[in-house]
Order: structure tokens, then sequence, then C-alpha cells
């Protein structure tokens, strides 16, 4: 999954209460004495990560009953190893690096003397305190709706509405039941891990030290957000990517404007077209971690690295293993489970047949890698559960990567785009804005940057949007809005944007669109 938080389901939790259930809290020991029928629950959902508490906040919302298995981890990636600590680290850091930027300070009329400090204890325990605050939020909210937590991990028994705790060997039963089991760091072949000098993201958001020089292998989301702490921090990285360009998955264009901005200006350098097919973790400060990398394509030795530390930044597996799938005939294709429009489980990807009363959310059925991705799914399990048909549109869910400037994203990239209009008969259009003409932006010193609307001539629909600049993951908003209400760029163009703020580089693209220009 990659690092997002979707902030509105702790604060809001209360919004999500029943109003007419006034029974008293219940704990797993009480449960003979709260019969649902014929079974314990209404609602089992195995895992508490942020697409399990959505799930959970919703079902308490609709009254029904409801238990969740949290495997004693409560938050799950995002808020203990993901989304939320990586937040903090990336803002202490770009806190550094604004302080450090002593050009830039010195056109707001701003001197810093002397040296810039940070202690990197202070730091990491800034991202470990946010992440247990919010744990703790997370878990308070379910309490309090009266959402029975089992403390260990879910696993299915083989038979019909069953889960058991492993921890204590007891079983539940439930009418339906939402697996939600998350996903774990995918570790590459011949890559030794110590989670020290070799180390996933869980063991970066530690932040147990400041390699002198880094290597980053994989240059996604992770890996750049990464190499912006690194380097806001006085690190040097290198970037270590099998495919031909960097950041494979972005737009072209935004890719291009971020690798001028992200990794051009900083001491970061990178191989691409190659394989780290040996990593070998180090001591610090006697021996270095060795990495040695093959050609993608002719599998050749190509070169042998000796770096201070390594991160393994190559993508995330469903946390499937073990939970008993194929006890009840379900079967995975690299882990990931199969699952139809309304989130039922299927008992395989080709061909297969619903399993009735299952259904699965999150990284684990690979629809959506994303937290908020997860939440969504799970309101829209509970929605089918409820018997009221729902489908999410994943079209419509934004992304977004929190480096300095932040990138974001609506729809398929501009590639994807243009081949989704040959195919479906219908013709692109393309309209922008920029940040360099917009006042906020140039207040802040923040020029840099673009927003990119991809649109439907014919009906005027926008199909995708794509910002790299100051704010992007929250200007990003309106424009997924946009998409999920199938808002025209010519609707758009007449709304009315508030002056000065960075939505009005949207405004510009809207108007633009429809041959207007925007002031």
């Amino acid at each position: 999954m990659r690092f997002f938080l979707a902030t509105s389901l702790i604060t809001a939790a209360s919004a999500f209460a029943p109003t007419t259930n006034n029974s008293p809290l219940r704990s797993p020991v009480a449960l003979d004495a709260s019969k649902c029928g014929n079974f314990d629950f209404d609602v089992i959902i195995v895992g508490c990560g942020v697409g399990g508490h959505g799930a959970a906040l919703h079902s308490r919302a609709q009254d029904l009953t409801t238990a969740i298995f949290s495997g004693r981890d409560v938050g799950g990636t995002c808020v203990n190893r993901g989304c939320v600590p990586s937040k903090a680290l990336l803002a202490a850091s770009g806190r550094v690096r604004e302080m450090q930027a002593e050009s830039h300070l010195s056109e707001f009329g701003i001197t810093v003397d002397g040296e810039v400090k940070f202690d990197r204890e202070g730091v990491a325990a800034h991202a470990k305190q946010l992440a247990n605050r919010v744990k703790g939020n997370l878990e308070g909210s379910l309490v309090a709706l009266g959402v029975d937590i089992v403390e260990g991990r879910g696993v299915l028994t083989g038979k019909a509405n069953e889960v058991k705790d492993d921890a204590s060997g007891k079983v539940y039963t439930a009418k339906d039941i939402i697996l939600a089991p998350g996903s774990i760091p995918f570790v590459p072949p011949g890559v030794t891990v110590d989670e020290k000098t070799v180390y996933t993201s869980d063991g970066a958001l530690e932040l147990q030290s400041v390699p002198e020089w880094v290597a980053i292998i994989g240059s996604g989301y992770i890996g750049l957000e990464f190499s912006d702490v690194y380097t806001a921090l006085g690190s040097e990285v290198t970037f270590i990517e099998a495919l031909p360009i960097l950041m494979p998955t972005f737009d072209r264009e935004i890719a291009k404007q971020a690798e001028r901005l992200l990794i051009r200006e900083r001491p970061i350098d990178y191989r691409t077209g190659v394989f780290a097919s040996e990593v070998t973790p180090g001591i610090p400060g006697v021996k270095p971690v060795t990495i040695k990398m093959i050609d993608a394509e002719t599998k050749e030795h190509v070169e042998t690295l000796e770096v201070d530390a390594a991160m393994v930044a190559t993508g995330r597996v469903p946390n499937t293993a073990n939970m008993g799938l194929e006890d009840v005939g379900i079967e995975t294709s690299r882990g990931f489970v199969a699952v139809d429009e309304k989130m039922r489980v299927l008992t395989k990807h080709d061909d297969g047949e619903v399993v009735p009363g299952v259904y699965c959310i999150g990284d684990a059925n690979g629809k959506m890698m994303l937290a908020h991705a997860a939440s969504a799914q799970g309101i829209s399990a509970i929605e089918n559960i409820c018997g009221r048909t729902h489908e999410v549109n994943h079209d419509a869910i934004p992304a977004a990567c929190f480096t300095h400037p932040e990138i974001a994203m609506v729809g398929p990239t501009e590639e994807q785009a243009v081949e989704l209009a040959e195919k479906e008969g219908w013709t692109l259009g393309k309209s922008q804005g920029s940040f360099r003409a917009n006042s906020k932006a140039l207040a802040e010193l923040e020029g840099n940057g673009m927003a990119k609307v991809l649109y439907n001539k014919d009906n005027g629909k926008v199909v995708a949007v794509h910002i790299i600049g100051i704010h992007a993951a929250d200007l990003i908003q309106e424009c997924a809005n946009a998409v999920a209400a199938g808002t025209t760029v010519q609707e758009l163009s007449m709304m009315v944007h508030t002056h000065p703020t960075l939505c009005e580089v949207l405004d510009e693209a809207f108007k633009g669109a429809v041959g207007m220009s925007a002031h």
C-alpha cells in the first residue's frame, strides 16, 4: 500500500455513531450474553488498518453488531509504519530544508544566524509520538462506538461464517466477514534485510541513523518521499530503478518536472534499467552495504556499489498468508484476493464464483493500494451487506506523493488517457495552469509546478488531473470530486475560486479548456 492518511476517519468518528442504539459497550468476554440471531455478530472485520476501521465505523452507523480483529496492530501499516509517521518525518525534514535555504530565505528578507541543526532522535520521536497518538484515537473511536476489539489475528476456519482468534484459539461467528489484512513490504530475491543498514520502509521510519550515502531501490512514491527526507537531513542518495525510466508509474510530463525539481537540484544520482541482484548488510561505521547490480535485460553484472545504507522501496505484497483462505476454497494470485465490484470475494481471479458472506477490502484485493481507497471499499462493503448496491469508482480516487513540492493525481496518466480515448472513440482534450502565474504561489516563493487537466472534448467531463507544486495534495480533492460527479470543464470554468489562492491554478486550467482566460 502506498503512504497516505484518511485523517477525517479519525476526527469525524462520532459522525458515524448510531443515534438509536444506547446499549452498553460489550467486550469479547461478554459475547455469549449478546447473540445476533444464530451468530455472535452481524459483521466481523479481520484487520484493523484504515480500511478495517472505516468499515467498522460504517457498520456501527448502520447499527450492525461488529467485531474487529486487530492482530495487535490497531491502525495497521498506515498509522504505525506508513502514512502517518512518514508525514511527520517529511514535515520535520522539510523545516530543516527551508531553514537551510539561505538564498530562498533572503528573498523574504529573512536571515538565519548560525548553523541550522536537528536532533535525529527528536525527529524520530516526533514520528513515533504522532503514530501512537493517532493509533490511540483510532482505538478510542472503535470503543466509543461499541465495536468489539479482538486482539489476535483472525483466521478463517474452513467453515462458513467462522473466524478464529489465532492468539486464544476461540472461534467467533458472523453473518458477514470482511477481510482487511493489508500488506507488507516486498523484498526481492537476493536482498538481505536487517532493518539496520538494509531496511524496508518499516525500518526507515524509525530513523535509526542519517546515512551519509543511502541507496534507495525503487523510485516510486515511497522512494521519492524518503529521498526528500534524507537529502533534507544531509544524505546523498542513489536511486536504483529496474525499469528504463525513473518514476515509471507517474504521468511522463509530471515525472519530467519532478526529476528537475526533486532530483537534479539535490544530491541525488540514479541507475536505471538495473536490478539490485544481491544486497548485503553492513556494520555502521565499520563495513559498508554492498549492492551488486545486473542489467535488467541481459542479467549481466554491471556495477557494485558500497554505500552506508540501502532502503528497499520495491512495493508491497498482500498480507494474506496463513489466513485459512485455501480452507474455504479461495485461490489467490501472488497473494491477492479476487473480488467483484461489490467487494465480494471470488474463489479465483478467472471466472471465480462469489464466496457467500465474505468480502475483501484494501491492499489485499490489489484494486488500489491506498489507505483511503481501503476505507472507501470498507464503507462500500457495508453498503452491500445492508442490501444497498454500491460500487467504488476507483477512477475518482486521488493519490499524492508528499515530497517538497508535492505531486498529486486523479485518474489515468496522459499516456493511458490517449489509449483510452482511442479505444472508446472519443477526443482527448488537455489544458494547463501554472504556479508561476499564481499570486499565492509567488507570495510563498513557490512558483515551480503545474496543473494539467485531461478531459473528454465530446462531453466536457474531466477524465484526469495531475499536479506538481506547493500543496498539490490538497488541491487534488476538487478535481477528484469533479471526476466523481461527472462535472464538465464548462461547469468548472464558471465556478468562482477564492483570490488569491493556490486553487486558482486549477481555475486557469478549467477556463483554458473552454477558451477563456484567467486573470
